[in-house]
């Protein structure tokens, strides 16, 4: 089918409506956001298989945004497949070298944390179970060859469960909540950090149907304007019954394949039996309350996590360069800069020298960090400048920066 519905010229100011007292910040925190996506919205987000091509009615791009705020789907199950490809580095044995960190072998914590295990997520493909029953109940599973793991939700109660070596986390909803807070975790909240980025910069239209874990939907297409954002575009299927986002894709401006792909291959909207949620840890295994997590010794004393008035604090020289989907994150660290891999030695500085490109400007010269979609300069003199942006325009924000 050929795309139908075109930017809806009344869809930007009606958006702004929507979503007031968020779009400023997220000019340049989205094309972030959603990056971090990968790790964070572990929960129910959507890489689908796509096939047919269903007849649906006509719908501009502006109903579809509403369908999607007006969507409350509080039941569901199913099977999800995410694949991210962020273009990082393959850290090879220098993982091993630094240590095993803070969790597991080191005995500092739990192999079962969720914070540490659904970080797994940022890279690779992953298959995952999911359900869901209203707010106070929710499971996931990340099938890994023989073993799994599991993050149930229960009423006040949190576990997580490693089956490979036998541990359980056992945490509450609140702490969790504290944990993760303004962190996207569902397909919706997904989509919604992408919408947020909806302004004159961006094209927004809906880009035919498709079927997802034979579902009908349609897509919504949001594409940057600009040139010079690593963003290329972002698409949504929708699912026509009941508005909720069943998959999202990510691609880059570079080509190639994408940096994100999540959905369902498999979904039911019928409530799930209540035992999907019950949990108790299995004979001998080791269980560690949050309350006894343990950090390696520079980090025992953890502080609590710090309100918006301290965030703001804390970031109150932080700038923006430029606009939409080409706006630059800039903020003097105090620091002095990366030092070179021949500064550091070792294997650890050949690797930083393998992260980063020297550049040089009017601002003097410094590393740019890549990856696929978030680039970063950090200066000789301790300033960073990180965005959704290429290589030449992180060093043309440095430039006007000085």
């Amino acid at each position: 089918m050929a795309p139908y519905g075109s930017d809806d010229s009344t869809m930007t100011e009606e958006a702004d409506d929507r979503y007031t007292g968020r779009r400023k910040a997220a000019r340049y925190v989205v094309p972030v956001a959603v990056v971090g996506v990968a790790a964070a919205t572990i929960g129910l987000v959507p890489a689908i298989a796509d096939s047919g091509d269903p007849d649906l009615p006509e719908i501009t791009a502006q109903q579809l945004i509403d369908r999607i705020a007006e969507s409350d789907v509080q039941e569901l199950s199913g099977t999800v497949k995410i694949s991210t490809d962020l273009g990082l580095p393959d850290l090879g044995g220098l993982e091993s070298s630094l240590g095993s960190g803070a969790m597991g072998e080191s005995g500092d914590g739990s192999s079962a944390d969720p914070s540490a295990k659904l970080m797994e997520l940022a890279s690779g493909t992953h298959t995952l179970r999911v359900a869901a029953d209203g707010p106070d109940r929710q499971k996931l599973s990340l099938l890994e060859n023989a073993a799994e793991y599991s993050l149930i939700h229960n009423g006040k109660d949190v576990w997580g469960y490693d089956s490979q070596s036998n541990e359980v986390f056992h945490g509450t909803a609140e702490e969790q909540k504290d944990e993760q807070r303004d962190v996207p975790a569902t397909p919706k909240d997904m989509t919604e950090e992408a919408l947020k980025a909806v302004d004159d910069t961006t094209s927004v239209t809906v880009d035919g149907t498709a079927q997802v874990a034979g579902r009908d939907a349609y897509r919504l297409l949001i594409k940057p304007k600009q040139s010079g954002t690593t963003v290329g575009a972002i698409t949504v299927a929708v699912d026509a019954k009941t508005g909720m986002p069943l998959k999202f894709t990510l691609t880059p401006a570079s080509g190639g394949a994408a940096v994100i792909d999540a959905g369902f291959t498999q979904v039911s909207f019928a409530k799930p039996a209540a035992s999907t949620f019950d949990f108790s840890p299995p004979k001998g295994a080791k269980v560690t309350e949050e309350g006894e997590m343990t950090a390696p010794e520079e980090h025992t004393e953890r502080a609590a996590p710090k309100s918006e008035d301290e965030l703001a604090k804390d970031f109150e020289g932080l700038k923006v360069i430029g606009e939409g989907w080409n706006s630059v994150a800039t903020f003097d660290t105090g620091g002095e800069g990366i030092p070179s891999g021949s500064e550091v030695g070792g294997d650890f500085g050949g690797f930083l020298d393998s992260l980063g490109d020297k550049v040089t400007g009017k601002f003097g010269s410094g590393t740019v960090f890549q990856t696929r979609l978030v680039n970063a300069l950090v200066t000789e003199d301790g300033k960073l400048y990180v965005g959704a942006v290429t290589k030449d325009a992180l060093v043309k924000a440095a430039d006007s920066g000085k």
